[in-house]
Parts: C-alpha cells; structure tokens; sequence
C-alpha cells in the first residue's frame, strides 16, 4: 500500500509531530507497506490561498501547475493519512487551503447535473489523527461532529473515498492525557493496518 501524509502542524517540537513519527515507524514495521511519502505543509510552505482572476479561473484549478506535484501524490496514494490539530473546532486554516486546493473540480469529482458529483478518488482510503485540548468528545456534544462532517461527508464522501477512520484525542495538554499511550495506539494501529 502506498500512504500519503500529510502533516499540517507548525512545531516539529510538537504531540503532533509525535504522532506523525510513530506512525511512520508503524508503518515502516508494517510488511503491507509498499512506499510512503510526507507531506509537511507547514515545512513546505505550502500557499493556502485560493487566488482567482483574470490568469487563474477556478474551473482551471486542476490544471494549475503549481500544484502538479501534489496532484500526482494524491494520484497515486492508495491511502491518505491527514495528522492535525482541532483549533477552533475545525482543522488548521493550512489544511482547509490544501484542501480547497487540491480537491478540485475535474480532479477530485466531476459535476454531473445531479444533486451529488462523481467522485474521481474511488478505492482510496483515508486516516485523519487529530488532537485537541478540549475533552475527548469535545467535538460530538460540543459541535454536533462537525469536524467529522466535515471531513468524512463532505470531503472524502463528496470525491469518492468511503473508507474514512478517525482517531481523535482530546484533553492532550493535560499531564494526565495518556499520550504515551495513545502514540503507542497509532503505532500499533499502523503496524498491523492491511488496507
């Protein structure tokens, strides 16, 4: 299986970047991994703006050439792992750009006149690991499961990826958060993962 990361969190001093270090071990422990490839938006410097004028349309944002590296990885992964922090109830304003970027029109779906588009991402999945300071069901009571929503319906449903799974951990900036023990979870988790 070929996996794409893509890491949105500013400090590699951070839990996030922990959780992005042991799933990578898991997954070089894990014989079913073929390849994976990372992804740092923040590292990159990736440009989170949508830009739209008179040289740059939206209908042609699968064309863009500035994002032709990235489209390529999201081609060809068989799996996508998104790994974020919860800020505000949401994902960072850098992962909702990629995002808006990259899963446009013509690329990710296609319209097709009815209430739903085509999905062109068909037989991929998805893994989203998001950390928050609020309570572990913070985001279910709180905010209805907007973020889930958000990223299962919305997104990965809108272009075609049915298997979604979430690993969200809440009460992280506490000293009793359990953190080792939910980085050995996802270290596990990856390890043994088969699809």
């Amino acid at each position: 299986m070929k996996t794409l990361i893509v890491f949105t969190h500013p400090n590699h001093e951070s839990l996030n970047y922990a959780f992005l270090q042991r799933t990578l071990a898991g997954l070089k422990d894990n014989p079913q991994t073929s390849e994976v490839q990372v992804l740092d938006l923040y590292a990159e410097q990736f440009d989170p703006r949508l830009v739209f004028n008179e040289n740059k349309r939206r209908r042609d944002m699968h064309r863009d050439p500035e994002l032709e590296r990235h489209r390529q990885q999201l081609m060809w992964a068989d799996r996508i792992v998104m790994i974020y922090p919860i800020w505000w109830g949401r994902p960072p304003a850098m992962l909702l750009g990629y995002i808006d970027r990259m899963f446009s029109a013509n690329f990710a779906y296609r319209r097709t006149g009815g209430l739903m588009a085509e999905g062109l991402l068909k037989g991929k999945s998805a893994i989203c690991i998001s950390t928050m300071e609020g309570p572990p069901r913070y985001t279910l009571f709180w905010l209805n499961n907007a973020h889930k929503v958000l990223m299962k319906r919305a997104l990965f449903g809108y272009v075609g990826i049915k298997r979604v799974k979430f690993f969200e951990f809440g009460s992280m900036e506490k000293k009793n958060g359990k953190q080792s023990q939910k980085l050995e979870q996802i270290y596990q988790y990856f390890k043994t993962l088969t699809v």
